[in-house]
């Protein structure tokens, strides 16, 4: 599900409440270890993360929130069980009175996203509610979104500060960012300042290639899911359709990626694909923020969208993608729509032939049909585009933004 706002949170870091016996007799000695902000009874948590988790919960009256947790006692004493909050002691966080709704910023099928503020920080946040029905729970792409964002740290990925667990929502607070790609370049119409497309790419490969490095795909790389502040930090956001990539390489759902970011193979069928599916969305962006207009608008269903991409890039044979004969869906499109040869890049975008011969090289290594062939985040970093950049970029630490370089910030738009 997809927010038509700016703000397509749903991610986050959350605390489960460990209960390790150390010692036998009377006495247990326990240690309380902090992973997620909810309790190790949520549908939350991992199954893994849940196994480990051995938590001694109050009796069912009088009902607790979810993120509640009770530790057992030192000794056997009948003195009551203490609660806690999921981040520990008498923590504040976790707490729907921590946080005041401002406004409302979108609506989607389960959940609402509000502008809101935060007592404990006094800043302004990202809310966004989740309702829970009583039979289903929390939807799976909640569940996913937190259990992958608790390991993602980076100046290009948005920050989940914490999530509220109530009977009837499930609330994650997000860092508030000002505006999305989309609508910053509906804003500016026409194609974007060159220099700032240099510096929206950087950190948008920044951000996959840390993900990537830790075996994280996006699968839904696209303007709005591109988050973009004030001063021009971009960052990663809805992690909804994100999965953790693990070895040996498993089969996924080829419903992933919104259709105009989604590339050939995964439209051709394609089950087993890697970092490489991620990629393509950043080749077409990278196209679209430079020529003012999408790269490849599909409009009515996959074939279409298939047919736009081929009269750019060619319809693939063996010769040029070894094994694509094999993906279920080439022969029938074949058939009922035909071959094309490829084109240069340049001459179906004209703007991008206009931004040198670098960004064209990077379009083209980008756009390429052939996964295997698809240029990686990291190789993608050390581009001869980015060459203008200061190369101090390249060895920042993954928490630091880019605008703390001296001499790094966006120009105006035309």
């Amino acid at each position: 599900m997809y927010f038509k706002s700016f703000y397509p949170y749903e991610n986050n870091d959350v605390a489960v409440i460990c209960k390790e016996w150390s010692g036998g007799g009377g006495n247990g000695e326990y240690r309380v270890r902090r992973q997620l902000s909810v309790s190790s009874d949520s549908k939350l948590l991992d199954e893994g993360v849940r196994e480990d988790a051995r938590v001694v919960m109050r009796p069912k009256r009088p009902p607790r929130p979810k993120s509640e947790a009770f530790l057992g006692p030192h000794d056997h004493s009948n003195r009551r069980t203490k609660r806690f909050s999921a981040f520990g002691g008498d923590s504040p966080f976790g707490k729907s009175e921590a946080y005041i709704k401002l406004e409302q910023l979108g609506e989607g099928s389960y959940a609402t996203v509000y502008k809101g503020y935060s007592n404990l920080t006094q800043q302004v946040v990202a809310l966004k509610e989740i309702r829970l029905q009583e039979e289903e729970g929390a939807p799976f792409t909640a569940i996913r979104e937190a259990s992958l964002l608790k390991e993602l740290k980076h100046a290009n990925i948005v920050t989940l500060h914490d999530i509220v667990h109530t009977r009837e929502t499930l609330t994650f607070v997000f860092e508030f960012v000002d505006t999305d790609l989309s609508q910053y370049m509906e804003m500016h119409p026409g194609g974007l300042n060159r220099h700032n497309v240099r510096l929206f790419m950087f950190q948008l490969l920044r951000g996959l290639a840390y993900c990537h490095r830790r075996r994280v795909l996006h699968r839904d790389v696209k303007p709005q899911n591109l988050l973009i502040s004030s001063h021009g930090e971009l960052k990663l956001a809805d992690f909804g359709l994100a999965r953790a990539k693990s070895v040996p390489s498993h089969t996924y759902s080829h419903e992933v990626v919104t259709l105009w970011y989604r590339p050939p193979d995964v439209l051709l069928g394609s089950t087993e694909y890697s970092t490489s599916l991620d990629m393509w969305g950043v080749g077409c962006i990278f196209v679209e923020m430079l020529c003012g207009v999408p790269t490849f608008p599909g409009v009515r269903d996959t074939n279409d969208q298939l047919d736009k991409i081929f009269k750019v890039v060619g319809t693939p044979t063996e010769e040029s993608w070894g094994g694509v004969s094999r993906l279920p869906g080439l022969r029938a499109h074949v058939a009922r729509w035909g071959a094309c040869p490829a084109r240069p890049l340049a001459a179906a975008f004209p703007r991008l032939r206009d931004a040198g011969r670098d960004a064209q090289r990077l379009a083209a290594a980008l756009l390429q049909p052939d996964p295997a062939r698809r240029l990686p985040a990291p190789r993608a970093l050390a581009h001869d585009y980015f060459s203008p950049l200061p190369a101090r970029l390249a060895h920042l630490p993954d928490e630091v933004s880019i605008f703390t370089v001296e001499g790094v910030s966006l120009q105006p738009e035309d």
